[in-house]
C-alpha cells in the first residue's frame, strides 16, 4: 500500500517533503504534481524503479522521458546547450515546457533517445515540484501519469490511489490538476522549433 501525503499546492511542508525524498532515494516511484498534470517520478539512477514505472505505463524500450529539473544550472549538468537555446529557456522557465537537447553523458543511455541520443528536460514552476527538486538536489525522471489505455493524465489523487495504491510507494495529494500537455520545443537544431504546442505559450515561435 502507498503512503499517501497530502501537501499544500501553494506552500508546501518541508517535513512531508523530506518524507518524499526519503522514499525516492530507498528506490521507490512516486506519483506528484507538476504544471501540466500529475507524473510518475524515480531516482535518475535507479534501474529498478524506471523498469516497474515502464510496466506501470507499458512502456517500451522508446519511450521518451523527462529530467524534471530545478533550474539551468542543473539543465547544463545533463544536456548540452547552444546560446540560443539557453536564452530561450531562461526566458520560458519555470514553466509548462518541455525541451528537447542533446543529452551529455551524465543522463543514463536507457534514458536517452535511442538514435538522436536527446533528452527533453522541465523547469517546473509548481510549487510542490519545485520544492522537491531544491531539497532533492538532484533531477526526477518523470513521466506522464497517462495509465493504458486511457490517453489523458489521472487528474484527481483519489482516483489515482484507486488505481496505483499497489503499484508505487508514494502519492501526494495537492489537489486535482487538470490535465494540459506541456509545449515540447526542440532546440537540437539551428533554430528551436516547436513540436507540440501545449499549455506553455511562447509566441515568438512557429511550430514544426
Amino acid at each position: 500500500m502507498a503512503h499517501y501525503l497530502e501537501i499544500h499546492p501553494e506552500n508546501p511542508q518541508l517535513r512531508l517533503i523530506h518524507r518524499a525524498i526519503e522514499i525516492i532515494r530507498g528506490g521507490g516511484i512516486i506519483v506528484y504534481p507538476t504544471d501540466s498534470a500529475y507524473a510518475l517520478a524515480c531516482h535518475l539512477d535507479d534501474k529498478q524503479a524506471l523498469d516497474r514505472i515502464r510496466s506501470i505505463r507499458r512502456l517500451d524500450d522508446k519511450h521518451n522521458f523527462t529530467l524534471v529539473c530545478k533550474d539551468l544550472t542543473q539543465v547544463s549538468s545533463f544536456s548540452k546547450i547552444n546560446n540560443d537555446a539557453f536564452r530561450l529557456i531562461k526566458s520560458l522557465t519555470p514553466d509548462a515546457f518541455t525541451f528537447i537537447l542533446e543529452a551529455t553523458k551524465e543522463v543514463p543511455r536507457r534514458l536517452q533517445h535511442p538514435k538522436k541520443k536527446t533528452i527533453g528536460v522541465c523547469i517546473p514552476k509548481n510549487a510542490v515540484a519545485q520544492k522537491l527538486l531544491e531539497e532533492f538536489g538532484e533531477p526526477l525522471m518523470t513521466t506522464t501519469l497517462i495509465l493504458p489505455p486511457d490517453t489523458n493524465a489521472l487528474s484527481d489523487p483519489y482516483d489515482i490511489r484507486e488505481r496505483l495504491d499497489d503499484l508505487v510507494d508514494l502519492i501526494i495529494d495537492s489537489g486535482e490538476i487538470e490535465y494540459q500537455p506541456t509545449t515540447i520545443i526542440d532546440c537540437t537544431g539551428n533554430v528551436c522549433e516547436i513540436v507540440r504546442q501545449g499549455k506553455g505559450i511562447a509566441p515568438s515561435l512557429e511550430e514544426k
